[in-house]
């Protein structure tokens, strides 16, 4: 990411004219609800850094792009696949961990997919934003249950 000029901080003291002793005093601030600003050691007082909008969005992509490791945490699925197996199965009980991580990847790989998908149908749409319109075309399209 390419680095940006940073405006000149105000000044926020004032000097008193020497002949009154010339002791700097701090200008009244006015005080909002919220503390958006922070003191700095030499008692400046700076603005809280904000990114712009879908900067952090981009930065979270890039490190789950990055990232190998599973994004549905592991006890609540298990909890979901005992659930629903315990619904149509009520004689099976026991799962090997290697069962519940296979099936955990083949689910996140096909929510991943999905996500794409309707992703290329929102922009072919010439929209940016997902829609759950957008997820029913994909699945649609790509044969994968029935959306409707």
């Amino acid at each position: 990411m390419a680095r940006t000029k940073q405006p000149a901080l105000r000044r926020t003291t004032r000097r008193k004219p020497a002949a009154t002793g010339g002791t700097p005093t701090s200008t009244p601030k006015r005080s909002s609800g919220r503390s958006a600003s922070t003191t700095s050691r030499a008692g400046q007082v700076q603005k809280k850094r904000r990114n712009r909008p879908g900067t952090v969005a981009l930065r979270e992509i890039r490190k789950y792009q990055k990232s190998w490791n599973l994004l549905i945490p592991a006890a609540p699925f298990i909890r979901t696949v005992r659930e629903i197996s315990s619904f149509y199965a009520p004689d099976i009980s026991r799962w090997q961990a290697e069962a519940l991580v296979a099936l955990q990847e083949a689910a996140e790989d096909y929510i991943v997919q999905l996500f794409e998908e309707a992703m290329l149908c929102a922009i072919h749409a010439k929209r940016v934003t997902l829609m759950k319109k957008d997820f029913e075309l994909a699945r649609r399209i790509g044969g994968k249950g029935q959306p409707w």
